[in-house]
């Protein structure tokens, strides 16, 4: 009897174990049943529309008790422009908005992570980017905004924008790293006309460092040119920051350029050539000074008065007289030491053909200034020892001709445009 009693009793024992088990297996069930049907029943409206967060209104416990939480949508309403998955998107569409609220975070970044820099508009209703995203990129928008009681929406977006059918070619007259005279003029040439002329110079930005402003100044729809209000301080490091790629030049055509080109600015050589004293004075550094005997162009074939910058230099060059609309009056195919001074086709070059010795004496030649020389040219002549003293960029002004000022557009002549013209 004492071991059935015994074996009844475990049998109870055991049983209440299990019921109570049971109990609090129910128990626990019942209370994530509680919690899940807050979030899925009252909860339900958190989840409210897409991009919008939900927010434990102030005062609830937030203890899972059905009875005490209470949960709320935010009032505002995020919009992203472009919309999410959207592809072939202009490079300047990108906008996010808010309304009933005021965005407090909006983070873009392409696929490298590279984050997009842009502002909130003071009101903090709207933000945009610093400037227009680059074609042909993946991008992302995680943006958030808080209404009136604090309580956040949430929206992401992801995009590509478009990959151009049509380029512009950009060229420019700058070699990175060469060293250039004080008279340098940045030519930009573009292969399109270009229509958003205020877009394309705000992105190329000229950077130097000591702080030389540089302005641009539009001669016809393809070309750009840029300098400072002054020539060049000599030693002046410059780079040309372009930022192309994502610039509209004209509807449908887009930029092809993004890179940093470097250039500095050498010693100071500024010459003079008279056409009254057939003579050219040439001073370096604002101190050194030499005369050079010249002859410049004749009575019936005047020089180009004004300033005008050494465009090129060729060791030896041919010279035709069709070329520039003179007819046959002359074909030389090895001019010696040649430095072009203008498009239209002013050098300041060597000469051994004259008969006698014109030079220092009398004006002789179709427009350009010439240089004593030997045929085949010689480094030791006037024009050789010029030719190797002298530097793309350096200043040429011709005075007292009968010719009327180069125009600013012929060559590198931006200098003769006042600057509060340019």
């Amino acid at each position: 009897m004492s071991t059935v009693r015994a074996a009844r009793s475990a049998i109870r024992t055991t049983d209440r174990f299990n019921r109570g088990a049971v109990a609090l297996t129910m128990g626990g069930v019942l209370l994530m049943t509680a919690a899940c049907g807050d979030e899925q029943g009252k909860g339900g409206e958190a989840a409210g529309p897409a991009g919008a967060s939900a927010t434990t209104a102030p005062g609830a416990t937030g203890d899972g008790n059905a009875s005490t939480t209470t949960s709320k949508t935010s009032a505002a309403v995020l919009d992203v422009e472009p919309k999410d998955g959207a592809r072939g998107v202009a490079p300047n569409a990108l906008r996010v908005s808010v309304s009933k609220g005021r965005l407090t975070t909006v983070d873009v970044t392409d696929k490298d992570g590279k984050p997009v820099q842009g502002s909130i508009t003071p009101d903090g209703t709207g933000w945009k980017p610093a400037a227009a995203l680059t074609p042909g990129t993946a991008y992302t928008v995680n943006a958030q905004a808080a209404d009136a009681d604090g309580l956040v929406a949430a929206s992401t977006s992801a995009f590509t924008t478009l990959t151009p059918e049509k380029q512009v070619s950009t060229n420019d007259n700058i070699g990175d790293g060469q060293t250039y005279g004080v008279g340098m003029i940045v030519k930009v040439d573009f292969s399109t006309k270009v229509v958003n002329k205020d877009a394309v110079a705000k992105a190329i930005t000229f950077e130097t460092d000591n702080g030389t402003e540089v302005k641009g100044h539009w001669f016809d729809d393809n070309r750009l040119d840029f300098r400072p209000a002054d020539y060049w301080k000599p030693g002046t490091k410059v780079t040309i920051h372009y930022r192309l790629k994502n610039v509209e030049v004209a509807p449908g055509v887009w930029g092809d350029v993004d890179k940093d080109e470097p250039f500095s600015i050498g010693r100071s050589q500024v010459s003079t050539a008279d056409a009254a004293t057939h003579q050219m004075t040439v001073v370096r550094d604002g101190k050194s000074t030499t005369v050079v005997p010249a002859t410049l162009g004749d009575a019936k074939h005047p020089s180009w008065g004004g300033t005008m910058v050494i465009m090129s230099k060729e060791k030896v060059t041919h010279m035709n007289s069709q070329t520039v609309g003179l007819g046959n009056e002359y074909d030389i195919p090895a001019v010696p030491h040649a430095m072009r001074l203008t498009r239209s086709g002013t050098y300041l070059h060597g000469n051994y053909w004259y008969e006698g010795d014109p030079f220092g004496k009398a004006n002789t030649s179709h427009g350009c200034v010439a240089l004593k020389d030997t045929e085949g040219g010689s480094d030791t002549s006037s024009a050789g020892a010029f030719f190797n003293s002298s530097l793309i960029g350096d200043i040429v002004t011709i005075v007292n001709t009968k010719e009327k000022t180069v125009a600013p557009d012929n060559g590198l002549g931006g200098w003769n445009l006042p600057w509060a013209n340019w």
